[in-house]
C-alpha cells in the first residue's frame, strides 16, 4: 500500500491558505480534479433527460455516471443509489416517507452518538405520528456505544434503527453490525449512517446488512450532494414515494425536481478521487476503492495513535472518550479555558478547528458543558505528522 501524503497534498489547491485544517469533520477541502469536473460540467450544454439531443443524453449519462461511482464507493447496486442535494435533506426525505406507515405506539431506536442532523428527522416524524423514540446511549468514559443494549431496545413495534457507522465529534466507530442482528430478530428497518466512515473506512453494504447506508460527498471533499444507498433496490418500490411524478420508479420514488448535474459530475470525480488515494492501487474502480481506502485508514490510524498520546501527555488537556475502533476525529478539553477560547487562541496560531459548547448532541450526553465545551479535531486526508505537531506545540503556550 502506498499512500503518499506529501501527493495528496499536492491534489488540494486549497491548501495554499496558510492555514491547519483540523476542521476535516465538516467537510474536507475539495481536490482540484472535482472543482475541475463541476467547472467543465457548468460550461457543457446539458438539458432535461429524456430528449433524444446531446444535451439531454449528456444530463442522463452523468446522472447514471454518479450513480455507479456512489454504488462502488459502498458496494452496491447502481439501481439502488438514491441522488439529492445533501445526506440530511435525503436523511430527512426517507424518514418522511416511512412515517406515513408508522402509527401510534410504534418505535423507533436512534443513538446518543448521532449527530443532530441525524437525529432530527426520526424526532419529528415520531412525534407527528405519536410514535415512540427510544435511545441507544453511550459510555460517558469511552465514549462506545454498548451494542449489547439493543437487545432489550428492540421490540415488535420497532420500524426502525438508525444507528452511525462513525461520529465525526468523538470518532467513535461502533459495533454496527452486532446492532443489525438485534434490528433484523424483529423484523426493523436499518438505517446506518456512513458520512463519517466513508472518507476512511471502506465500505460494503452488503457485507454490513444494512438496509439504506446514507452518504455525504462533501465529507470526502465532493459538492454538497448526499446519497440514500439501499440494499436492496426492490425496497424502494414498497416505501412510499415522495416525488413529485405519480410515475416515477426506483430511485426516483424519492428524488425531488431536476438533478444538479454539474455537482454530480463533481460526485463522479470525488470517488475517483478517492480511489487514487493509494497510487498503487489498481483494478476495477471498486477494487481501487477497497484498497486506497485501507491504505488511508491504516495512515490516519497511526496519525491519531500519535495525536491521541501527544495530548494525553499534556497535563493540562483532557481528551474525551478513549473507544477502540475509530475514525481520525476526537475531542478535548482544556482545563480553566472555555472550548470558543481555545479554538479562538488555535485560529490566531494558523490552526481551524471547531468548538462545541456542550449544550446539545453528543456533547450533551456526555456532560461536557460542565467543563466549558470541547474542541473538535478532524483529520482529513492531507493531514500530516507536522500538522499534528504544530498543534501540540499550540497547546503546550495555553497551560
Amino acid at each position: 500500500m502506498a499512500f503518499d501524503v506529501a501527493r495528496i497534498r499536492g491534489l488540494f489547491p486549497a491548501l495554499g491558505d496558510g492555514w491547519i485544517h483540523f476542521d476535516g469533520a465538516a467537510g474536507m477541502l475539495v481536490p482540484e480534479q472535482v472543482a475541475s469536473a463541476v467547472s467543465t460540467a457548468m460550461r457543457a450544454p446539458v438539458s432535461g433527460p429524456g430528449g433524444a439531443f446531446p444535451a439531454s443524453q449528456r444530463a442522463e449519462s452523468i446522472v447514471t455516471a454518479a450513480r455507479r461511482a456512489v454504488a462502488d464507493l459502498v458496494g452496491a447496486d447502481p439501481a439502488a443509489v438514491v441522488l439529492g442535494p445533501s445526506a440530511p435533506v435525503m436523511l430527512r426525505r426517507l424518514v418522511d416517507a416511512l412515517a406515513e406507515r408508522w402509527t401510534i405506539g410504534d418505535e423507533v431506536v436512534v443513538s446518543r452518538l448521532d449527530e443532530e442532523a441525524n437525529l432530527a428527522p426520526w424526532q419529528r416524524a415520531a412525534k407527528r405520528v405519536g410514535a415512540v423514540v427510544r435511545w441507544g446511549e453511550i459510555d460517558i468514559e469511552t465514549c462506545e456505544l454498548p451494542a449489547w443494549q439493543y437487545e432489550n431496545l428492540v421490540s415488535a413495534r420497532t420500524k426502525a434503527v438508525a444507528v452511525t457507522l462513525a461520529s465525526g465529534s468523538v470518532g467513535t466507530r461502533p459495533d454496527v453490525p452486532t446492532v443489525i442482528e438485534f434490528a433484523k430478530r424483529v423484523g426493523a428497518l436499518v438505517v446506518a449512517d456512513a458520512t463519517y466512515a466513508a472518507p476512511f473506512v471502506p465500505l460494503d453494504l452488503q457485507e454490513l446488512g444494512a438496509d439504506v447506508m446514507v452518504v455525504s460527498a462533501q465529507a470526502w471533499g465532493g459538492p454538497s450532494v448526499g446519497a440514500l444507498v439501499f440494499r436492496d433496490p426492490e425496497l424502494l418500490e414498497r416505501i412510499p414515494s415522495v416525488s413529485l411524478d405519480p410515475a416515477a420508479r426506483g430511485a426516483a420514488r424519492l428524488e425531488l425536481g431536476p438533478h444538479a448535474y454539474p455537482l454530480l459530475a463533481g460526485v463522479v470525480a470525488s470517488i475517483d478521487y478517492l480511489a487514487g488515494l493509494d497510487d498503487a492501487a489498481s483494478g476495477s474502480r471498486r477494487e481501487r476503492l477497497v484498497t486506497s481506502l485501507g491504505s488511508a485508514k491504516s495512515y490516519h490510524a497511526g496519525l491519531l495513535a500519535q495525536l491521541s498520546t501527544e495530548l494525553r501527555s499534556l497535563r493540562h488537556v483532557m481528551v474525551i472518550g478513549d473507544a477502540m475502533r475509530r475514525i481520525p476525529a476526537l475531542a478535548f478539553a482544556v482545563q480553566g479555558k472555555k472550548a470558543p477560547e481555545v479554538a479562538e487562541f488555535l485560529a490566531s496560531q494558523g490552526l481551524c478547528a471547531f468548538a462545541d459548547d456542550g449544550s446539545a448532541g453528543v456533547f450533551a450526553s456526555l456532560g461536557v458543558g460542565e467543563v466549558g465545551g470541547a474542541v473538535r479535531i478532524g483529520l482529513a486526508h492531507y493531514s500530516n505528522v507536522f500538522e499534528i505537531n504544530q498543534l501540540v506545540r499550540v497547546l503546550e503556550e495555553l497551560r
